[in-house]
Formats: structure tokens, sequence, C-alpha cells
């Protein structure tokens, strides 16, 4: 099953993303086989919105809610929202058209 979490930055964040921005990258490295996408998302005028997305494969929101856990900008703090869901990825050129479509 395929995940969406949306992660919201808390205070101090920017600071924190410096401090652990190794290790965050060191533990995306090691997980890259369950990460369909990843990475910050970003405001036209301002640079980082404060905000991060992964889409990850997980048997489960509880799943899916371990992987996050085990990342260093989660266990820093940086992220005081998050929102895990479901996701089905339903059409675009990741999922090679429409998947209705699909035999």
């Amino acid at each position: 099953m395929l995940f969406a979490m949306t992660l919201t930055d808390g205070a101090g964040a920017q600071s924190l993303r410096t401090e652990h921005l190794d290790a965050h990258l060191q533990f995306v490295l090691g997980v890259l086989d369950r990460i369909r996408v990843a990475g910050p998302m970003m405001d036209a005028s301002t640079g980082q919105a404060g905000m991060s997305l992964y889409v990850i494969e997980a048997e489960d929101a509880a799943a899916a809610r371990r992987f996050l856990e085990q990342d260093p900008y989660y266990r820093a703090g940086v992220w005081s929202g998050i929102d895990i869901r479901e996701f089905r990825a339903a059409a675009g050129t990741w999922v090679g058209g429409a998947a209705w479509l699909k035999g």
C-alpha cells in the first residue's frame, strides 16, 4: 500500500533541519526502496514552505508511522504536524497513464 505523509515544520525547524541534515539524508539513502517520492514543499516567494512530503510503501498506517519515527528529522522534532493517509495512485506519468484503463 502507498501512504502519503504531509509533515508541517514546528518551531525552530530550520535550525533543526540544518543540524540533522546529514543524518536525515543518510536515513533516506538507507530506505530508498520504500520511498516513491519525498522532499520539501516549496513556496515561490520564500523558498521552503515549512512542509515536507513522503509517499512511501508500507503494510498499513501503523507501519508508515514506524517508518517516519526512524527519520532523524522526526526524532529531532523538526515536524510538529503529521498527517498520514493511504494514497492510491490513479493517474499520471508515474503510474503509466490511467490505472483504471490497465488490464
